[in-house]
């Protein structure tokens, strides 16, 4: 992958697997959950939005399978979720729109890190 070493790599692999605290199976539920209206649930492959999917394709990928993209992907919820929360990542209430808003990125602020 150009243009990222691999140390840089294994450290935004590890920032991104400490910022998103759900699981693949939690953060699927949620973007069907979040998605959900009177009509019905939406596909699985198409619940949620664009950045939830992509932040649940990487969650199911291996280290050595992440392309371009996806480490694209990884900084922006890094820096997202970095910027909304306290660096020590406690568990903090808050408005239920802000959370509702990491949730679909991975991270659910009332979790424990």
């Amino acid at each position: 992958m150009d243009g990222i070493t691999a140390l840089e790599l294994e450290a935004l692999w590890d920032d991104f697997h400490r910022v998103v605290n759900m699981t693949s199976q939690e953060l699927s539920d949620w973007l069907r959950t979040s998605g959900a209206d009177e009509s019905g649930e939406p596909l699985p492959e198409r619940a949620g939005t664009d950045k939830g999917r992509q932040v649940l394709a990487i969650l199911r990928k291996r280290r050595t399978d992440l392309t371009e993209d996806d480490v694209a992907v990884m900084r922006q919820v890094v820096e997202t979720v970095s910027a909304q929360r306290r660096t020590d990542l406690e568990p903090t209430a808050g408005d239920s729109v802000w959370r509702r808003r990491l949730m679909t990125l991975g991270h659910d602020p009332l979790k424990p890190a």
